[in-house]
């Protein structure tokens, strides 16, 4: 069974069904449901166009959970509509999706997780994990998103900031996650950037083709992680890195700002070092202190933490990270690398070892337990 083929067929499918006239909620149920009758019946009988078969199983879905009293008096119509076998036309709805999960009715925060829950593909898990909270909340924040909107018609699509933390969201899973939406959130933010001129727009596209120019170098052929410092800048794409760059600049030169914009000014400047040790710190240590003016944001200030360590040595970084709650995600990883630097190999291992246990994902924890090793091997007589 092809995931990976399922989850890109979803946004279409279920565009499909909200065009038709369902509600977003009850489309979304009748998607997952035709998902799960084709991972029981497709690889015994594989269709010929899968985004068809989807199309027909979802409604046909839709239409049974509508057959009820509230429902009836369209039960007809409906059921006139009701697609005929062939070939779907090839439409691409995911972008326009985005903007109707950003419902007015929805608070910024809910509409995302419904975003990335029901278009994006993300599972609550990974959701939970984005916004630094527990999973059993995240599942209450995604249920109270479906029952706002159920019934609603998606007729007034959410403001762009919405959509634009939707795509920075899903990007970043696909690029350090267990699910490769990446390159799906890159097509989507160039399509938004052609649509929409605003600086923040432009800034994002610059980030996501900054840090996507890197992804060949990430890993290595075993699939083990290569840190920043560590990869073959040889392996990364310069065309995106052109790219990124260009936009970046000509989206600066608005002076208008944002997150993504000094987000996309740390990347370039990575990007612009011919090796590890010829980056520029010192500069990267203020676009950071811009991006906590901006967004105050703990998960920033603990990037910066590294950053002053490199700046301005690891013991400027250790105090940093001191001011931080230690309970935030790679807290431990941070602490481990600035005691390493300090040249505190006995306590770098210990946390290495201790930030492989929190580790998010299998990469991040052979990596940090691999770290722990090597330290441990060079400690001993």
């Amino acid at each position: 069974m092809d995931e990976a083929l399922l989850r890109s067929l979803t946004p279409a499918v279920l565009g499909v069904l909200v065009r038709r006239g369902a509600d977003f909620a009850a489309a979304e149920d009748a998607v997952q449901d035709a998902l799960l009758d084709a991972v029981r019946t497709w690889p015994a009988d594989p269709p010929r166009d899968a985004k068809g078969w989807l199309v027909a199983v979802a409604w046909r879905r839709f239409l049974d959970a509508t057959r009820s009293d509230v429902a009836r008096r369209r039960r007809e119509d409906l059921l006139d509509e009701e697609p005929t076998p062939g070939p779907v036309p090839a439409a691409d709805d995911t972008l326009q999706l985005y903007f109707l999960c950003a419902h007015p009715s929805l608070t910024p925060s809910s509409a995302v997780a419904l975003t990335l829950r029901a278009v994006g593909g993300l599972t609550t898990r990974q959701i939970a994990q984005a916004y630094l909270v527990p999973e059993a909340t995240m599942a209450q924040r995604i249920s109270r998103a479906k029952r706002t909107v159920a019934g609603v018609r998606f007729d007034q699509p959410g403001d762009v900031a919405t959509v634009l933390r939707v795509l920075y969201l899903v990007f970043n899973e696909g690029y350090s996650g267990d699910v490769d939406l990446a390159a799906e959130a890159v097509r989507l933010t160039r399509q938004l950037a052609a649509a929409i001129d605003h600086p923040e727009v432009a800034g994002l596209l610059a980030l996501m083709l900054l840090h996507h120019a890197r992804r060949r170098a990430r890993t290595a052929p075993d699939g083990s992680l290569v840190p920043l410092a560590a990869q073959d800048r040889g392996r990364w794409d310069t065309t995106s890195i052109a790219e990124g760059v260009a936009i970046l600049q000509a989206a600066l030169a608005r002076d208008r700002l944002g997150e993504f914009q000094a987000q996309a000014a740390i990347a370039a400047l990575h990007a612009d070092a011919p090796t590890a040790e010829e980056t520029d710190w010192v500069q990267i240590v203020e676009w950071y202190d811009e991006l906590v003016r901006l967004t105050d944001s703990p998960v920033v200030r603990l990037n910066r933490a590294v950053a002053v360590g490199e700046a301005d040595g690891p013991r400027a970084g250790l105090a940093a990270l001191a001011a931080l709650d230690d309970s935030l995600p790679r807290h431990t990883a941070v602490a481990a690398y600035l005691h390493e630097r300090d040249g505190d190999l006995a306590t770098a291992a210990r946390l290495y070892a201790e930030a492989a246990r929190k580790a998010p994902n299998l990469a991040e924890r052979d990596h940090l337990t691999r770290q722990a090793a090597r330290l441990n091997t060079r400690r001993r007589p």
